[in-house]
């Protein structure tokens, strides 16, 4: 497994720098939403970021992508 850094463009993660292994064509990053009520759960607002496929590698995000 090839472990590499790559900077995040755009959207709520932008200049972010992660390592992914193998290239994956997508990464997901998610933030913690604050929930008012006194239930017990987690809810978290999904971001996708795509391989654009380019050297250096890069991530874009896909603003499309519920």
């Amino acid at each position: 497994m090839e472990w590499e850094s790559t900077v995040l463009d755009g959207g709520p993660a932008n200049g972010l720098t992660v390592r992914v292994a193998d290239r994956p064509p997508v990464i997901q990053v998610v933030y913690p939403c604050h929930v008012d009520d006194t239930v017990d759960v987690q809810v978290q607002a999904p971001y996708v970021y795509r391989r654009t496929g380019g050297q250096p590698l890069t991530y874009a995000f896909d603003a499309a992508t519920p």
